[in-house]
């Protein structure tokens, strides 16, 4: 990156550091920041090659970080997939534009080859339903076709893909999922839910090869980049998605910093003995915690509460289901942490937060280890004495504030009702009981905008307008510090990246406005540049 120096001034800069908040001046030299502090003091180190830039006023903040998400999905979806988004993400109001959609997507493929749609929401469309098997039949009976739910936990199969995939009316259904059957006929409807269930349909790089993984990354990159995220995540990295990453040539930049989370379930083949991953000597790839699942997505009613959901769409699992028993994940976070690892574990519901913190509280007796840092990722619905409880055991948490916005209205009428729905993500709860948090957009489920996501823990309005939990509000100070200072801290990467502080990279990006001065309206602030590692890497032409 060489050695350049640039000094940045006149503007507002908000440092994310404690220590010192707000700044006159920045001045970095390569990829490093070499000084915070008033311009004054700053302009007598500037040898005679510096770079100077005048932000004419504008806002100069940390990269944005994203706390908990899939990149690079949302490449394989733009360049690759069926976009199947309702609103207010997409314009996909009912199964009718659905099926055409797929339809056009089967006359520009082969006979034989996958089609496949994604981010379809029956709680959103006309219908309120997902597709069934027969439908996706009179699309094409030559092509597989495979139509994956926004949240990623269930999915729709037509009768080739079923066959391709060995299940049929006598395949019994696994731990944790199961497949969708006529009540009258017990003949398959396509429904296949949850990840046990739908297997290597389930990966996030489904049919993706090498050549369109590169494909994918590229066109992901540029997004984030686009809206200030320099440090990315894969939180739910397969072998095959792993290995990808790992072929990332020697001695090249691919141009953005990833965090990789591989399944729990990899190891300890992952990282010991004849098949231990070989992990390339990069700095821009970096393998983090490894991740577990207790439940589902309360789009389908698979998220796993303690009591029944406000509208049961099945009454033989008012509350939703586990995609484990106690035992094993109790096994499985023993074995990780006993490992030195790091965990992030999915729970949406407040019963699978229960059996996690249940988990981590036997295995921290089994091997105590201070600062582990285990994190509970959506954690939808907190309650207090759970986040007493996680301060207690050192637990941290990263909220889906996103959902406020796409899904808070069902989350009020149908899912948690007015009550619960309040206390989604409770961000300004986990603040009173001192648990440190992110928050994030899961991203392909939400699209990465950090400003909007701000916005969303910010206001908690819904789609509607409505707002969920006036009491759960948080700061804008509060939100950007969640995905900048705290994400990094999340991660463990708190002493390199995270705030504009002396000897961290030289992450930034400069803001049209200052998001301390538009809580109202933050999701219209506008990113004009992004610098990644000194670099600038985007600006708004």
């Amino acid at each position: 990156m060489g050695s350049t120096q640039t000094l940045y001034f006149n503007g507002t800069i908000l440092t994310m550091d404690d220590a010192r908040p707000k700044a006159g001046a920045v001045l970095t030299q390569g990829e490093r920041i070499m000084a915070v502090g008033a311009e004054s003091d700053l302009r007598p180190d500037l040898g005679p090659e510096a770079v100077e830039v005048d932000l004419q006023g504008n806002t100069l903040i940390p990269a944005f970080i994203d706390p908990h998400g899939h990149f690079p999905d949302p490449g394989f979806i733009r360049l690759f997939r069926v976009d199947l988004a309702p609103p207010p993400r997409g314009d996909c109001v009912d199964m009718a534009t659905a099926l055409a959609r797929l339809a056009d997507k089967v006359r520009q493929t082969p006979k034989g080859e996958w089609v496949m749609g994604v981010l379809f929401d029956n709680t959103a469309i006309a219908e309120q339903r997902m597709p069934t098997r027969d439908e996706l039949d009179r699309v094409s009976e030559d092509h597989p076709i495979w139509v994956i739910h926004a949240s990623g936990h269930n999915g729709v199969a037509n009768s080739h893909t079923l066959r391709l995939q060995g299940i049929d009316r006598n395949t019994p259904d696994p731990a944790g999922g199961r497949f969708g059957r006529d009540p009258a006929t017990g003949a398959l409807t396509g429904l296949i839910e949850g990840i046990s269930a739908m297997g290597e349909m389930s990966a996030t790089d489904f049919l993706i090869d090498r050549g369109r993984f590169w494909q994918g990354f590229n066109a992901s990159r540029d997004e984030y980049l686009s809206y200030g995220v320099t440090f990315a995540q894969n939180a739910w990295a397969s072998r095959d998605m792993l290995e990808n990453f790992a072929s990332l040539p020697s001695g090249q930049d691919p141009g953005i910093d990833i965090i990789l989370l591989p399944i729990g379930e990899l190891e300890p083949d992952l990282s010991k003995g004849p098949d231990a991953l070989q992990w390339p000597e990069t700095p821009y790839f970096t393998l983090g915690a490894r991740k577990l699942f207790t439940d589902g997505a309360f789009q389908l009613q698979t998220a796993f509460l303690s009591a029944p959901y406000h509208k049961p769409l099945d009454p033989e699992a008012p509350c939703g289901m586990s995609y484990t028993d106690q035992g094993e994940l109790n096994a499985q976070v023993s074995k990780l942490h006993g490992m030195g690892f790091q965990i992030h574990c999915h729970c949406n519901g407040d019963a699978g937060t229960d059996m996690f913190l249940d988990a981590v509280e036997a295995a921290l007796e089994e091997t105590p280890r201070a600062d582990h840092r285990h994190t509970v990722i959506h954690a939808q619905v907190l309650r207090d004495e759970q986040l007493e409880r996680m301060a207690r055991l050192g637990v941290t948490v990263s909220f889906f504030s996103a959902h406020i916005h796409f899904w808070g209205d069902r989350h009020h009428d149908t899912f948690l009702g007015p009550e619960r729905a309040a206390r989604i993500s409770p961000a300004a709860s986990a603040e009173r009981f001192g648990v440190r948090y992110t928050i994030h957009n899961d991203a392909s489920v939400t699209p990465t905008r950090p400003l909007y996501l701000a916005h969303c823990a910010v206001n908690r309005q819904t789609a509607s307008g409505r707002v969920l939990g006036e009491g759960q509000k948080i700061t804008v100070l509060s939100a950007l510090k969640a995905q900048t200072i705290e994400a990094a801290w999340q991660v463990f990467q708190e002493n390199e990246r995270g705030s504009i502080t002396a000897g961290k990279l030289a992450d930034l990006v400069v803001l049209d406005a200052n998001p301390l001065d538009h809580s109202a309206d933050l999701a219209d602030i506008r990113v004009m540049q992004t610098i990644r590692r000194g670099q600038r890497v985007y600006q708004v032409t």
